[in-house]
């Protein structure tokens, strides 16, 4: 089962409006976090394609977010 971590900044100000939109996604976890990120998401799917799906065309092209990092879990 793929598996990824997104570390999310958000636009100063704008960290509520992030964390609205990042819950109303399905197959993310997200915690605020304090350090140089404000958001940890975790992200399990089923498949790689729904993985980049959901990192690319859902969490990334929300317009409040400044800057992320991604983590993709390699499976031994």
């Amino acid at each position: 089962m793929p598996k990824a971590f997104v570390m999310v900044d958000a636009h100063f100000g704008r960290e509520k409006e992030v964390l609205e939109t990042l819950k109303k996604i399905n197959g993310i976890k997200t915690d605020p976090v304090d350090g140089t990120c404000d958001f940890f998401v975790e992200v399990n799917t089923e498949s790689m394609d729904k993985l980049k799906e959901i990192i690319v065309w859902q969490i990334r092209l929300i317009r409040a977010i400044r800057s992320t990092i991604t983590l993709i879990v390699v499976e031994n």
